[in-house]
């Protein structure tokens, strides 16, 4: 630990102070906090060196939520409570990285959504690995060539992302947390102006998301599916006669005018993206008291098999938040079903149904359970 204090806060300017006098207090306050900050992260390191010869994980998002929150609760203004969670989560992935870099496998390239969630759930300073589909994504998670993945798993208007629910089936990997995206879709360009566009690539689901627009706007452009919205951005950037449709973040990326912006159909367009991991990694979270479980079930083709699913999350009061259906490809029209519980496994209501579900399964796989987001 370093062996100086820390510095005496600066006392609150006067109200008559004149521009230059508010930028030396200001000044100082930027040393006063870099010094914390680094005391901090001396800290960090300290405790890194703790969590790896216990063996313990280094990414703890209880942790991580609990600080967070108690930064909000604590915090007597004028700072809003979103950017006091947006600062201390960077400070946070900054201290982590120090203790031990975390890599997480995203959606590529540079500038998708998957990316943008990423950020907001470990931070900046996580060492993201770009793939070319959600199936890489949950390759490297496996393998272990990446510690965590994010994928896209459901959105608020064209429903759930198949492959990645068909990839969880097999997948050895759970999911330990989840982020809740809004999506803005925009149309980029090297030129700004809708004359002379030839064809929009983005990847299907976004495509979807804007068809009203684009049938309106653009009715005899070819609409062309790419793997991710990046993509797509990355090839309007080398054909002037092409367009994509993604975030200002692909804008930036690739320089790129935002010809329309935000032309999904649904100004309130949501898409959730999982945190993946091997359980070796980080185990199951702990419940947080707004936690979601997920499952995959199946049960034997006969009548009523189905209602009997039902039947013990209605007895022991849990509520189901989702259910999809997906086909097993056995040719015998049998299915897997995509359950979302409201609770956590350690509630003792929420357990004695599962025990009563898992009885009733001829496939039967918790996914993971992990708190919700707003």
């Amino acid at each position: 630990m370093p062996d100086t204090a820390p510095p005496s806060p600066t006392p609150p300017p006067e109200a008559s102070a004149s521009l230059a006098e508010l930028r030396v207090q200001i000044d100082a306050l930027d040393q006063q906090l870099l010094g914390l900050l680094n005391q901090r992260a001396h800290v960090a390191e300290l405790v890194g060196e703790i969590k790896k010869r216990e063996g313990t994980p280094f990414f703890r998002p209880d942790r991580v939520a609990q600080v967070i929150d108690k930064m909000e609760r604590s915090n007597p203004g004028p700072l809003k409570a979103p950017h006091v969670s947006a600062i201390w989560r960077e400070i946070m992935s900054a201290c982590l990285a120090l203790e031990s870099p975390q890599r997480v496998a995203v959606l590529g390239p540079e500038g998708t959504f998957c990316e943008q969630a990423a950020v907001e759930y470990f931070g900046g300073a996580a060492d993201l690995a770009y793939c070319a589909s959600f199936d890489e994504v949950f390759h490297a998670t496996a393998s272990g060539s990446a510690q965590y993945g994010v994928v896209g798993v459901e959105n608020s208007n064209e429903g759930v992302v198949t492959r990645s629910l068909d990839m969880f089936l097999h997948s050895p990997a759970h999911v330990v947390g989840e982020v809740s995206l809004l999506v803005r879709h925009n149309l980029l360009r090297t030129t700004n102006s809708l004359a002379g566009i030839e064809a929009v690539l983005a990847h299907p689901q976004a495509l979807a998301q804007c068809q009203t627009w684009l049938s309106k706007h653009l009715p005899d452009v070819e609409r062309r599916a790419v793997s991710s919205n990046a993509e797509g951005a990355r090839l309007a950037a080398s054909n002037p006669a092409w367009a994509g449709l993604a975030s200002e973040r692909a804008a930036t990326r690739f320089g790129l005018h935002i010809v329309a912006h935000a032309i999904q159909d649904d100004a309130y367009n949501r898409t959730r993206f999982a945190i993946i991991c091997l359980p070796q990694t980080l185990a199951m979270p702990p419940a947080s008291g707004r936690d979601c479980t997920s499952l995959i079930v199946s049960v034997p083709n006969r009548p009523g098999a189905v209602h009997d699913l039902l039947v013990p999350l209605k007895n022991h009061g849990v509520s189901m938040t989702r259910f999809e259906s997906r086909p097993a490809r056995t040719g015998q029209w049998e299915y897997y079903f995509y359950i979302d519980l409201d609770g956590h496994p350690s509630q003792p209501h929420v357990a004695a149904a599962l025990a009563e579900l898992r009885a009733l399964c001829a496939f039967y796989k918790v996914l993971g359970a992990y708190p919700v987001t707003a």
